[in-house]
């Protein structure tokens, strides 16, 4: 038997090398739970660390509770999602620069290694028009990187709406940092694959989910939709990639916590099958 991982075929019997990228869960995963849950968890399961999603839960906003959290789940956060989606955009008050910047502090409060931001709305017209040299700026200042995230065209019935600005795609963008969604590019019409290699170096952080093409952003459990997310993670695993991928799935529907543990303990074992490559020659790398 062969098992296929990406472009390649693995014979039996070949060793294969994993990255040193770490799996998380994201916070917003175990939702209508809270953050303190997820936490919990994360831990149960085996997951290496979560990422917080700054929420309107209290505690996700206070990098102190979250450091209690993880020091006695033994669970690190790996990384911080600033409040930057249209239902947070009141939390930590309406100007989205200042959060951005208490993102990236709770971000190094908590030894985290990366921000997440989506790109603005067409409406933040003052924010949209500085925002990639606002992004390197912060980036350097704080020394960590500021990743942003891909999104899609808004879509109702036959018309689109193009939502976001400079663009819902990063990879025309002069961003340094992106982070690759595959919902949001199932939802977009994309391919995660196409995307990954276009972004290369700046593919620095990934939220692992799936999609079915919907218009409607799904956040499936990986490998129950369409998107080539074995494959871009066996890509990761070629070039050694060493980032944080956030398993960032929805479980709303779920009726119990058994059932919503059992699809996070799928998506983790789909991120830790996948996420290995042949072990190549020196030349055959990236």
């Amino acid at each position: 038997m062969v098992r296929s991982n990406g472009d390649q075929a693995i014979p039996p019997g070949n060793p294969v090398r994993v990255p040193a990228a770490r799996v998380a869960l994201s916070t917003s995963s175990v939702y209508p739970e809270s953050c303190a849950d997820a936490f919990e968890i994360a831990a149960r399961l085996g997951y290496d660390g979560v990422e917080v999603m700054v929420w309107t839960d209290p505690v996700s906003q206070d990098p102190s509770a979250l450091a209690r959290l993880s020091a006695h789940y033994g669970i690190p956060v790996l990384s911080i999602h600033a409040p930057t989606l249209l239902v947070t955009q009141r939390v930590w008050g309406k100007e989205p620069w200042p959060k951005l910047e208490r993102s990236l502090q709770m971000a190094i409060d908590l030894d985290a290694g990366a921000v997440v931001a989506h790109p603005p709305f067409r409406w933040q017209k003052e924010y949209a028009a500085g925002f990639a040299d606002g992004v390197a700026q912060l980036t350097e200042r704080y020394g960590l990187p500021m990743t942003v995230e891909n999104m899609y065209p808004w879509r109702a019935r036959s018309r689109e709406m193009m939502a976001y600005a400079p663009g819902w795609d990063p990879v025309p963008q002069p961003y340094k940092h992106v982070t690759l969604d595959f919902s949001h590019a199932s939802t977009a019409g994309g391919d995660s694959l196409a995307m990954a290699r276009e972004l290369g170096d700046r593919l620095t952080h990934v939220h692992l989910a799936d999609g079915m093409g919907s218009a409607k952003d799904e956040h499936l459990v990986p490998g129950r939709g369409t998107q080539p997310c074995a494959e871009v993670l066996g890509l990761l695993a070629e070039w050694a990639w060493s980032g944080t991928i956030a398993v960032e799935v929805n479980t709303r529907k779920c009726k119990s916590r058994q059932e919503r543990e059992a699809e996070l303990a799928e998506c983790l074992a789909f991120a830790r099958l996948h996420l290995a490559a042949p072990s190549l020659l020196p030349s055959q790398g990236r």
